[in-house]
């Protein structure tokens, strides 16, 4: 016979056991899409949370829509804020429908003093 019977040799030992280094990339992968994208953008978002919670009356924000306007009364049980966008026109905005807030006004002060010079310096 001019063609000889092939023989399948024994394979080398192939276990089955578990090969770290077979999930090392993908490991590496997912710490890496960890730090340049899920990390920052939960900083943002928490970010914007407490941009969102420290918005009182006076300040001038932006809407997701564009629209400017200036804060006139913030409705605390709603998370609502009555804006006003232009002279006599105000509209009722939800508070996580903002954007950015351009000019923060300072808080008020609660002291009568400074009420009785404010008052003073009027004269």
């Amino acid at each position: 016979m001019l063609i000889s019977p092939a023989y399948a040799q024994a394979a080398g030992g192939a276990g089955g056991g578990f090969d770290l280094m077979a999930f090392l990339p993908l490991i590496l992968i997912f710490v890496v899409f960890y730090f340049l994208l899920i990390r920052p953008q939960q900083k943002r978002v928490k970010e914007h949370k407490e941009m969102l919670s420290k918005v009182r009356r006076n300040d001038v924000i932006v809407t997701n829509g564009g629209l400017v306007g200036t804060v006139t009364k913030v409705i605390e049980d709603k998370d609502e804020l009555l804006v006003e966008i232009a002279e006599g026109v105000k509209v009722r905005v939800v508070r996580s429908m903002i954007t950015d807030v351009r000019a923060k006004t300072e808080p008020a002060n609660t002291d009568s003093s400074d009420k009785k010079a404010a008052s003073e310096e009027k004269k």
